[in-house]
């Protein structure tokens, strides 16, 4: 456990302007003051190159990429052209993806391949619906998008698992702490079967209304090892309370 450094990452989904990359400027000051941590912040594609220039420091990420690394793809952007902004790394198969673009763990598969070849870190996402749950099949359903979605040659260097129940998004409600660590414990044991014994050294995140005041209790629960956090990762002033609570830690 105490190899995995704690990773807490923004990811600001279809939000932010110009005038809103003022907030990395204390976001990126907070993570310059927890150097036991990594932080980092998904923006829009039309953010990754300024928000790079302006925070040089803090590691800048995309929220997507196309699964070519180019072609006839009207409106797609690849992984070569995000890194070419500035990214370092990006998000496959957000529960958001999966549900409003109808994208499944192959996808995500193809995607974190993709992001792999033009040196991306990849912080790929699984995680079941309310009704998956209420019918006690959250376990089944996090073990197959793992077994669907995990690249063969995946190693701790460059992938993060986050577990994110789709129902907690946004929504203010999450999981109890030991359902929690279960889905984590589940998760690491299905990567183990994967990919070995590095398995151990893969950080499995949690998302899904994470906060400032909540944040404490689940970076402390055995197998999470940081945070994916959406809304509260906008601005400065809800964003560094949970990199201070990791960083206590």
């Amino acid at each position: 456990m105490g190899m995995r450094r704690k990773l807490v990452s923004g990811n600001w989904k279809m939000n932010g302007s110009l005038a809103t990359l003022e907030e990395l400027d204390g976001i990126a000051a907070a993570a310059a003051a927890a150097p036991n941590i990594d932080v980092s912040i998904a923006v829009p594609f039309t953010l990754i190159h300024p928000a790079a220039l302006r925070v040089p420091g803090l590691a800048i990420g995309a929220e997507d990429v196309h699964d070519e690394d180019s072609g006839a793809h009207t409106g797609c952007v690849s992984a070569g052209m995000v890194r070419e902004a500035g990214a370092v790394f990006t998000i496959a198969g957000h529960s958001e993806r999966r549900a409003d673009q109808g994208e499944n763990s192959h996808d995500a598969w193809a995607k974190a391949a993709a992001a792999r070849r033009n040196g991306l870190s990849v912080i790929l996402c699984c995680g079941e619906t309310e009704a998956e749950r209420n019918a006690g099949r959250a376990e089944r359903i996090v073990q197959a998008q793992i077994e669907k979605s995990v690249p063969e040659n995946a190693t701790a260097d460059w992938l993060t698992l986050a577990y994110e129940p789709r129902w907690a998004i946004g929504t203010g409600r999450t999981p109890t702490l030991d359902e929690i660590g279960a889905i984590h414990a589940i998760a690491r044991e299905k990567l183990r079967m994967m990919i070995g014994d590095c398995a151990a050294d893969v950080r499995i995140l949690y998302g899904g209304s994470v906060v400032g005041e909540n944040a404490a209790a689940i970076l402390s629960t055995e197998n999470v090892d940081g945070a994916l956090v959406g809304g509260a990762s906008l601005t400065a002033a809800k964003f560094v309370p949970v990199i201070e609570a990791a960083a206590r830690l």
